[in-house]
């Protein structure tokens, strides 16, 4: 007798159930519904909202943190992303597990973030869905640009001035106060009288700018505060408050004559003096003896001295001969004050340039530039003899001991083509005022100063002038290397936003 085994391919697995809407074979689940069926008739986004507005400051742009905070925030950036889920409500309800951004146009106005949620629904079963919020970018004006807008916006200002002739020094403040970003908090920034004027909405800020301009530069202020209006009732005041700083007016290449006093205090230092630096002190320096000496804001102010000579009065002369001094040459006394160790003093001969090949009258005197100078060289300095010079502390002095010439720094080429070949820029405030002139002599010998001081560079930011690239090839070939450059690897690249904000269109 003969059987056959039929197989049994179609026979359904054991832990298999039917689907209770549409009869599909399922795996057992709390709902007894397909995933497909699940979702048609559960929508766990039901109470969060597929739309919502972001309100923007086109003037700060700043975005509305609610309910009164302003935020800056970039596009795509993990702020702005934040920003966005709290504006929506009722996304407490279910477990967020993804959100970025969908790429939408940048002028659109329009903003969509795709959001992965899962949520708990009937007998326990745990749902996923996706969906896109989008949001609408609305302009309102935040409180500090509208008190910017209005009249008698400002609370308190602080005016920052400078009574002298060259600027350096305050050039210098303008790039630090750029680097540490100290301007962030100013309702405004006007140039007046050759200075600058920083409006705020509070008195804490304006005090915070004038701790920072003292920290800077040897600088003293005055504060002062007018009654706007008096609330008899309530006892409330409303008043301005006003700092007037002033910057120390000397700046560096300057030649200054200190008073006997300060002299002493300073370690016996000759009273005429070169500033080869300023920054929170005045750094000193005697081209006679390489002597150098710091004078900090509190005893500058105390004994106050200006420019005998600045630097619009230099002069060039031709080095026709030099001779380091020796140490064992030098003249030494007790409690003489720090030598540098920096320069080295020598003998030099110089004649004035405009009268090379005419006359043979040269003129010695010491300097302490004998590490830099050499036979041929030219270099700027101050013709003290013929300078028709106006102060108290000069006067007193015994002529004998003036010397005739006072040596600067080393002239390396000619200003215009240097200029020229310059492929480096510095950010300005207020750089669309007239009181601000980007072709100003000063403002030029300050970039004259950054190339050929390392360590006055350290703290500005310098940034590539992309208008001003030159190529190789077409570098002049009589071009000085020992001109001092700024290198690439100091330069930082620049910002630059060529989009143009579109209007908005109604449809």
């Amino acid at each position: 007798m003969e059987y056959i085994q039929e197989d049994v391919i179609g026979e359904p697995p054991k832990n298999i159930i039917l689907c209770c809407e549409c009869g599909i074979g399922i795996e057992p689940n709390p709902a007894n519904m397909c995933v497909a069926c699940l979702r048609s008739q559960i929508d766990i986004s039901e109470g969060i909202p597929k739309q919502a507005t972001l309100h923007f400051c086109r003037g700060c742009e700043r975005y509305l943190q609610p309910p009164i905070d302003w935020v800056q925030c970039s596009l795509e950036s993990r702020e702005l992303l934040s920003l966005c889920l709290k504006k929506l409500k009722g996304l407490n309800r279910v477990k967020l597990i993804d959100a970025s951004f969908v790429w939408t146009e940048p002028h659109s106005k329009r903003i969509k973030v795709k959001l992965t949620v899962h949520g708990e629904v009937v007998g326990g079963a745990v749902l996923e869905q996706i969906f896109v919020v989008e949001y609408t970018i609305a302009h309102q004006m935040c409180d500090d640009c509208h008190r910017s807008e209005a009249q008698n916006f400002w609370r308190a200002s602080v005016q920052v001035r400078q009574k002298a002739e060259n600027k350096k020094s305050f050039y210098y403040l303008e790039q630090l106060i750029l680097k540490h970003k100290a301007h962030e908090n100013t309702l405004g920034i006007k140039p007046v009288h050759g200075g600058l004027d920083f409006f705020y909405t509070t008195e804490a800020h304006a005090r915070k700018m004038v701790d920072f301009l003292c920290a800077c530069l040897p600088c003293k202020y005055q504060h002062s505060k007018k009654l706007m209006s008096h609330d008899i009732h309530s006892n409330v005041y409303n008043y301005k408050f006003t700092y007037s700083v002033e910057v120390i007016p000397v700046s560096k290449d300057s030649v200054i004559c200190l008073p006997k006093k300060l002299t002493q205090q300073l370690g016996g230092i000759s009273p005429i003096c070169l500033v080869y630096r300023v920054t929170n002190s005045v750094h000193l320096i005697d081209p006679s003896s390489a002597q150098i000496a710091e004078v900090n804001a509190t005893t500058y102010w105390r004994y106050p001295f200006g420019s005998v000579c600045n630097p619009k009065q230099l002069v060039e002369y031709i080095v026709m001969d030099i001779e380091p001094i020796k140490d064992k040459e030098r003249k030494c006394f007790p409690g003489q004050g720090a030598i540098s160790t920096r320069h080295v003093l020598a003998d030099i001969w110089v004649v004035r340039a405009s009268e090379l090949g005419i006359t043979e009258n040269t003129i010695h005197t010491r300097t302490h530039l004998g590490h830099v100078l050499k036979p041929g060289d030219s270099v700027m300095g101050y013709n003290l003899e013929d300078s028709n010079i106006n102060d108290m502390n000069f006067e007193k002095l015994d002529k004998s001991n003036i010397p005739e010439v006072i040596l600067v720094k080393k002239h390396y080429a000619d200003r215009s083509f240097r200029r020229r070949q310059r492929i480096w820029k510095l950010k300005r405030l207020a750089e669309d005022d007239t009181a601000f002139d980007p072709d100003a002599k000063d403002f030029h010998e300050f970039l004259d100063d950054l190339e050929e001081d390392p360590a006055l560079r350290q703290n500005i930011n310098i940034f590539k002038d992309k208008s001003k690239q030159i190529p190789v090839d077409t570098l002049d070939v009589d071009y000085d290397e020992n001109v001092p450059q700024i290198t690439l690897e100091e330069m930082l690249d620049d910002l630059v936003i060529d989009d143009v904000e579109m209007e908005e269109t109604v449809e």
